[in-house]
Order: structure tokens, then sequence, then C-alpha cells
């Protein structure tokens, strides 16, 4: 998204132009679902998160405040304190691998790679799950959702060697973290 289509938009739906409210919601809320999914896990409560986020950017809107520069660091950062919410609500759900089974294909040979691969994910996003918030929030951003550092640095509000230094500690945790598990 170029800074300056954010900006335009930004201006315009401070105006309550739904064209604009429109383009904001359809460019950011498939990438704030999968960055909620790769928190969550559950499509139900990762559209909760979307459908909040946006509803809490319009409150903020009509407030008077919401960014004014930006959009996209914005928006994720509201989706993260969502999600901080509610994991800090309820923990999160464990994957039942018997569901699982019964959900997927009956070709054994698939099942077994689907099931390995989801155990293996379930893993992983438990080692996560270990992890502090910001050093969390680092590896998805950086390396699930694919963003530079500087876009990193811009939604934590850090500087870019403090994201740095961040995502060398997250990496070693996580490395630590998974090593240490035993997995069948």
């Amino acid at each position: 998204m170029a800074a300056n289509n954010e900006a335009q938009w930004l201006a315009a739906a401070r105006a309550w132009d739904m064209d604009a409210l429109a383009a904001i919601y359809d460019a950011y809320s498939p990438l704030l679902y999968r960055y909620a999914m790769r928190f969550l896990g559950d499509q139900d409560v990762a559209e909760e998160c979307v459908a909040e986020t946006f509803a809490r950017f319009l409150q903020a809107l009509r407030n008077g405040g919401g960014p004014k520069t930006h959009l996209k660091a914005y928006l994720y950062r509201v989706a993260h304190n969502w999600i901080t919410d509610y994991y800090r609500r309820q923990p999160p759900p464990e994957v039942n691998v018997d569901d699982l089974a019964h959900a997927l294909s009956s070709d054994e040979q698939t099942l077994s790679s689907q099931v390995l691969l989801q155990e293996e994910q379930q893993r992983v996003r438990a080692a996560l799950r270990l992890l502090t918030p910001e050093q969390r929030q680092v590896i998805v951003l950086r390396f699930l959702e694919e963003w530079s550092l500087k876009e990193v640095a811009e939604v934590m509000q850090k500087p870019v060697g403090a994201v740095k230094a961040l995502q060398h500690r997250a990496l070693a945790a996580l490395r630590r973290i998974l090593e240490e598990e035993p997995h069948e």
C-alpha cells in the first residue's frame, strides 16, 4: 500500500467517505485476518478480531482520534492489542488431533501427512506462546507476514535496532524451546 493512498484514504475517512472506508477495509481486512489467524488459530475468533479492529478504528475516527499517518501500523497495533486482551481473558484453545483426523480426508497417506503437518504447526504455535508478547509479535510480523524491519519497528513503536535485537533474542528463544521440547 502506497503511503500516498493511505494519506488520501485517511483524509477521506475522517470525513466519513464511505468509499474510502470501504477501500481501507478491503485493503487491510484480509491481511489482519491472516495475522489474527496466525496468533489465534480459530477462524471465528480471527473474524471477531478483524471486526473489532475496524470498530475501534471507526470509534477513534468518530472521537477525532485515530492515526494521522501509518494506517497499516495503526490497524495492526489495534489488532495485536485485541489479541493480547483475548489471551488475557481466556487461554488459547487447544487443537484436538482426534477431531482433526476425522475432519481430514480419508486418504491414509494424505491424512498422515496432514496430521503430521498439523502437529508440527501446533508445536510451533505452542512454542510461540511461550515467547514474550513482543518476541511473538516480531516473529509473526517478520517471518510469517514477511514485513520489513522498518515496518515492524513502526507497528511496535521501537527503533529498527531494537527490533533487530528483539528478533535475535526471539529466534534464539524459539530455537531453544523447540530443541528442548520432545516431539513424536
